[in-house]
């Protein structure tokens, strides 16, 4: 499959002293995405409306199906746009693959060495990415930027695998990504100010809407959400209030468009878990990470919310019961 190395070594040098001028003095061009998942081509996509794109997944079978998926999605949003145009096919056929002519398959983590910037969206794993993150340190240029789309681990921990911890930030992007146009920009006390701004801009050329936050537990969304749901999940624990007395409260009484139960049924409850016995495991003492016994219970019994039909309600796909 695709392959950037070069066949001489002294047009190999050539190649990464003009790269590393320009990772260092201009803007982003080439764009490395690792895991090709639900979240990483969706970001693919998104870059390759401005940029050349390298997608790497270690699942050569996840690496194509996040290829496709991102064609599939490609076509939708350009029908939709042209649906009124008489010309539509042949306009939608052309944007479509302007767009997939910019991505390009990986067959190997070397294949991101001369990237600008690498966006990691492999699985939540603390010790794989931080095993990873070693790697790309090895093989990658020295000005690379290496970006985390994890919602809950420690920056810091991946940038100090990295060998090259001032090169390093978080990228959090929320899902659907075509859609959100939310960015944590994470930066840790190692991140240089430069790379932090070109990241940061990144973000913005994306045509997201980029905020910036230190390497703190679950950045800012996360932070404040998962201990709230964990709260209202609490209250269900105590027999305070049930469950639809809860959510209407916060929605009527709050303003949110979904109650808290209701959204950790949307969001999964599997994951919810994981990122709360993350923390756990990280800060033991910080009294706001609690594992709820309902919380427990659900993922024991594999009700996992919206996914699997039932959590604290009933799902039928996407629809509450």
């Amino acid at each position: 499959m695709f392959s950037s190395r070069v066949p001489t070594a002294l047009y190999g040098l050539a190649s990464r002293q003009s790269r590393r001028y320009l990772s260092t003095n201009g803007s982003i061009q080439k764009v490395g995405i690792v895991g090709m998942g639900l979240m990483g081509h969706g970001i693919a996509q998104m870059a390759a409306e401005k940029f050349q794109v390298v997608a790497f997944d270690a699942n050569d079978d996840a690496l194509k199906k996040g290829n496709e998926a991102i064609k599939g999605s490609l076509e939708k949003v350009w029908s939709k746009k042209l649906k009124d145009d008489p010309d539509a096919e042949a306009k939608v056929a052309k944007n479509v693959n302007e767009r997939m002519s910019r991505i390009s398959l990986a067959s190997s983590v070397e294949d991101l060495a001369d990237c600008d910037i690498i966006v990691e969206a492999i699985i939540e794993n603390l010790d794989i990415k931080r095993d990873f993150y070693k790697k790309l340190g090895e093989v990658c240029d020295p000005n690379t930027i290496l970006a985390s789309n994890t919602s809950s681990f420690p920056i810091n921990e991946l940038a100090v695998a990295s060998g090259r911890p001032e090169k390093v930030v978080g990228l959090h992007f929320f899902n659907p990504v075509q859609l959100m146009r939310l960015v944590e920009v994470i930066r840790t006390d190692s991140t240089d100010e430069k790379v932090f701004e070109k990241s940061y801009q990144f973000a913005k050329d994306l045509k997201r809407e980029p905020v910036k936050c230190k390497d703190t537990p679950g950045f800012i969304v996360n932070r404040l959400l998962v201990p709230y749901l964990t709260q209202a999940m609490q209250l269900l624990d105590r027999g305070d209030a049930s469950a639809e007395d809860i959510d209407t409260a916060m929605r009527l009484g709050a303003g949110h468009p979904m109650g808290p139960l209701h959204l950790a049924d949307y969001i999964g409850h599997d994951t919810i878990l994981a990122i709360v016995q993350g923390w756990i495991k990280l800060y033991p003492d910080n009294p706001d990470f609690q594992e709820p016994e309902c919380l427990k219970k659900l993922v024991a019994e594999g009700k996992l919310g919206r996914k699997t039909g039932e959590g604290f309600y009933k799902w039928e796909g996407n629809k509450k019961l």
